[in-house]
């Protein structure tokens, strides 16, 4: 395999039609919304009305989730009334796959015909105002990796997906932001809910305090390992993104603190308030309709 066909190694459209022609086979549902759960965050998936499920294992051409938190189960079926599909679990840069691999679900997600993507995630707080257990909606995120190149578009492109210079200044969805916004009022979560910046990193190592004080000089409000690839990809096929975070920890700016960071209280912290947050996104996706002709 040449230099070339190993970068852009699982994300060809023919790959992609394989997996999505193969769901399509093996599921009567067309998703019309698609779902990403981050860390602790999978109950989303337990919403589905009438689920069929498929193990990542078991799907052509996908990887396969590797951390734990993430089930590493792809369900499909309804919620409110909508045909869905919900990743429990995805791929991250420092499982070790190719960024191309990383993303081909979203373009599977197309060519199933998703027209919109909600995403969740667990990030670090920056933005001292932030509490653990508050939710960020985000409005616009830092690309890190992109920085170095590492960006799930790079190589050949395929029009049939996409342009090549696709615009990324209004990638999160303002229409969706408001919805989120109107909804969290109604349910009365605006005590925990917040708007902001999200940067991405590779990791899976977190961030040293100087990369945490450097960030929110940035203007990053959280900081995370996912999202901002699967969202590029997404926006390149034209489907509509909403993301927010959970803020699972607060991240250390302090070189006299004594706290550290750690997987286990991200899981916790998405166990305490996943039932707000499910509430949100099924409320939201319950409006979709409604709030956008275009769904």
């Amino acid at each position: 395999m040449d230099f070339m066909s190993e970068l852009m190694s699982g994300d060809s459209y023919e790959e992609c039609h394989t997996t999505a022609d193969w769901l399509k086979a093996n599921t009567q549902v067309r998703p019309k919304v698609g779902i990403v759960c981050g860390s602790g965050l999978g109950g989303l998936a337990e919403m589905l009305k009438d689920p069929q499920i498929f193990k990542y294992s078991d799907i052509p051409n996908f990887p396969r989730s590797t951390v734990h938190g993430h089930a590493g189960r792809l369900v499909f079926g309804t919620l409110n009334g909508k045909p869905c599909v919900c990743m429990q679990g995805r791929f991250h840069l420092y499982e070790g796959y190719p960024i191309q691999k990383i993303t081909l679900p979203m373009r599977v997600f197309k060519l199933m015909g998703v027209e919109t993507v909600i995403l969740t995630n667990a990030a670090g707080g920056l933005n001292q105002d932030y509490k653990v257990g508050d939710v960020m909606i985000i409005k616009d995120h830092i690309n890190m990796p992109g920085f170095a190149g590492i960006n799930p578009l790079a190589g050949p492109n395929d029009d049939r997906f996409g342009v090549r210079f696709p615009c990324m200044s209004d990638a999160y969805d303002r229409e969706l932001r408001q919805l989120a916004t109107d909804v969290a009022t109604e349910l009365g979560y605006n005590d925990f809910l917040q708007e902001g910046v999200y940067c991405v990193l590779g990791g899976p190592s977190f961030e040293t305090i100087a990369e945490c004080r450097m960030l929110h000089r940035l203007g990053a409000d959280a900081v995370g390992m996912s999202t901002v690839h699967e969202v590029i990809v997404a926006r390149h096929a034209r489907m509509r993104c909403f993301a927010l975070s959970l803020i699972s920890n607060r991240a250390v700016m302090d070189y006299d603190s004594q706290e550290k960071a750690n997987h286990q209280e991200v899981l916790e912290a998405g166990r305490q308030r996943s039932e707000q947050l499910e509430k949100l996104v099924t409320t939201m996706v319950a409006r979709l309709e409604h709030n956008n002709n275009k769904d």
